[in-house]
């Protein structure tokens, strides 16, 4: 064993990838089309994967001097593209085709090529309640005595998939719905049952997809700040059917931002006096987010990723007045490219202030899309890989969220870094292969 490695050992064997992998989405909206139009235009050849670290990064084996660094899907046992199946839940008529179209995400030229394709897949209609969503109107969506019976209505969709793949996914690419706290109701699979019976207004239709998903021991990504799988009941629910989970809310742009440059302000030992954030974007998440209600279970979100990089309690003369401040505001004419303005004040040596100003143009669906795609590969791979299962919460997927998931009591690492290597060293663990420390001193003996 190489000094600054630690030996491998692979776990208990990993199911194959055989067959056909069934993703089940909620929300047809900007990001989900995307993502389908997206992975077939891949299959087909049109386009590549760009953004996708399943498809296109690599992960390094041994020592630097092998030269050993195969693409991460020639080393993991992931799923092929060409066996993704896609179907889904929307609260609108339009099929895929036609919600891509009006998203404008992909461009009409992009979209007539796999418009056949697109067409075929005619969503389901979606369990929805305005009360969580304010600025949507849904006109296709389940009716039900009560949310238990919403409940079996969504795990009867599920089972009904399931007859048709090998192995299903599911992934929420709704709206953001209203700010809410955990109750006596989350606290137990039973409550949650109970609650799903008396229609508790603390269970929102996120986590009834949730609960359904669990239930039928199928994984779940939350791609919205919902509080939707980081709540007892379903933590519960997760360990006992083998179904992970994992974090919430993509971290797209403005965060994904943070989580690298506060932590090289951290590792320069640099202040930070403020960092004020706003976002302007006009797609349907906009819309929903002008609501204060939804915006304030985004800046939940958004807020805590600079405390727990920062740590302002273990260096109290760098970051204890940190002044953070985050705003959205709905601005139609930019559709689906939003703009992220940060300002920073920053100090250095003796005090002397300084400012750092980013203005990022991105493309908020593009750069969800291949996150969205890694998530569902990697909880495939977590779900047929024993040690992974049975644990529940994958920590090791924080690397693709504004809020991970880690077990109760444990600080969430934002680091996007550190959320890289360990994701990396999981795959590596789970194929028995020599973790990467890093330390390197091998090299000078």
């Amino acid at each position: 064993m190489a000094t600054g490695e630690v030996s491998g050992q692979k776990t208990a064997e990993i199911a194959p990838a055989t067959g056909k992998l069934g993703v089940m989405v909620v929300g047809m909206g900007a990001v989900a089309t995307t993502l389908i139009a997206g992975v077939e235009a891949v299959r087909r050849g049109l386009a590549k994967p760009i953004g996708s670290l399943t498809q296109m990064a690599t992960i390094r084996l041994g020592k630097r001097t092998e030269g050993n660094s195969p693409l991460i899907k020639d080393f993991a046992p992931l799923a092929s593209l060409d066996d993704i199946v896609f179907t889904g839940w929307d609260i609108f008529e339009d099929n895929v085709y036609e919600a891509a179209a009006h998203a404008k995400v992909i461009d009409n030229d992009h979209l007539a090529q796999i418009k056949p394709f697109l067409e075929a897949i005619q969503p389901m209609p979606a369990v929805f309640d305005q009360y969580y969503v304010k600025r949507l109107n849904g006109t296709r969506v389940k009716k039900g005595k009560h949310k238990c019976d919403l409940a079996m209505q969504v795990i009867a969709d599920i089972q009904a998939f399931k007859k048709t793949v090998d192995r299903v996914v599911i992934l929420w690419a709704g709206s953001t719905e209203i700010f809410l706290e955990p109750t006596a109701v989350h606290q137990s699979i039973a409550a949650f049952e109970k609650g799903l019976v008396d229609n508790d207004p603390s269970i929102a239709p996120s986590q009834i997809y949730a609960y359904a998903a669990l239930k039928e021991g199928v994984p779940f990504a939350n791609g919205a700040p919902n509080l939707t799988v980081d709540l007892p009941c379903m933590v519960e629910l997760s360990r006992l059917n083998s179904a992970p989970i994992t974090g919430k809310d993509f971290k797209t742009g403005q965060t994904f931002i943070k989580t690298v440059l506060a932590p090289a302000f951290k590792a320069r030992m640099l202040g930070v006096a403020g960092w004020y954030s706003t976002n302007i974007l006009g797609n349907r998440d906009g819309e929903v987010l002008d609501d204060p209600e939804s915006f304030k279970t985004k800046e939940e979100s958004k807020l805590g990723v600079l405390d727990y990089i920062l740590q302002p309690e273990l260096y109290p003369d760098l970051y204890k007045d940190l002044y953070h401040k985050v705003r959205i505001n709905y601005y139609p004419p930019r559709g689906d490219n939003k703009e992220g303005w940060d300002n920073i004040d920053i100090f250095g040596w003796l005090g002397y202030p300084m400012q750092i100003k980013v203005d990022f143009l991105c493309r908020d669906s593009i750069l969800a899309a291949p996150i969205a795609l890694d998530l569902v590969l990697f909880l495939d791979l977590a779900k047929r890989t024993p040690q992974l299962a049975n644990i529940g919460i994958q920590e090791w997927l924080s690397f693709y969220w504004k809020s991970p998931q880690t077990a109760p009591g444990l600080y969430p690492e934002h680091d996007l870094f550190i959320q890289l290597m360990k994701l990396k060293n999981t795959l590596r663990h789970i194929m028995g292969e020599d973790l990467i420390t890093h330390l390197g001193l091998e090299y000078y003996d």
